[in-house]
């Protein structure tokens, strides 16, 4: 701190004797010593309140730059949502489009051409639920059997094995499979 040596801490000792005298120099050492504790703790508490302060700064800067960067972060994600819901908003409407295009095409297609008479009853196609089981399950029915509204019967939907509404409880018997010549009808296990 100070370039005070031994000498010069002696030469300061017996100016303070011979200037105090031996009565009052112990009461002075005491109150030297209690003004130079008093100076170190105030220069502790200075310097501790200066680290404090520059730790402080330090961390204000690091939040700073974390809220900086937590910002520019933010930013970027806004940007990429506004940019991939402008995409989906372009797809969509292109999807859209093409519906209509799609929608436009079919109505012209099933139109009739200018300058023709419209049927006056067209034909009704039955809905699902009012097609018989069999019907509404075999794409291979055939034609008049459907739009006739007309029920398969039991033995050709056993033959192309087609589940049956029946009326009762009871499981349908299966149709038995092609006997060969040496099948003699028994069951086996």
């Amino acid at each position: 701190m100070f370039d005070i040596g031994f000498s010069e801490i002696f030469v300061i000792a017996i100016v303070a004797l011979l200037v105090l005298g031996p009565e009052r120099l112990p009461k002075a050492a005491r109150f030297a010593g209690l003004w130079v504790r008093r100076a170190r703790a105030q220069w502790h508490s200075v310097k501790s309140e200066l680290e404090n302060e520059l730790a402080a700064e330090e961390l204000k800067r690091s939040l700073r730059q974390t809220q900086d960067s937590l910002r520019e972060a933010q930013d970027e994600l806004r940007e990429g949502f506004d940019e991939a819901r402008n995409r989906i908003k372009r797809e969509q409407e292109s999807l859209q489009r093409e519906l209509d295009d799609l929608d436009r095409d079919v109505r012209d297609t099933a139109a009739p051409p200018p300058g023709s008479q419209p049927d006056a009853s067209p034909a009704r196609k039955p809905e699902l639920d009012e097609l018989p089981l069999a019907s509404a399950s075999d794409p291979d029915l055939k034609p008049g059997l459907e739009s006739a509204g007309a029920a398969a019967s039991p033995d050709d939907v056993y033959a192309r094995g087609l589940p049956v509404e029946t009326d009762s409880e009871a499981q349908p018997e299966p149709v038995p499979a092609h006997r060969t010549a040496h099948d003699d009808g028994a069951q086996r296990r």
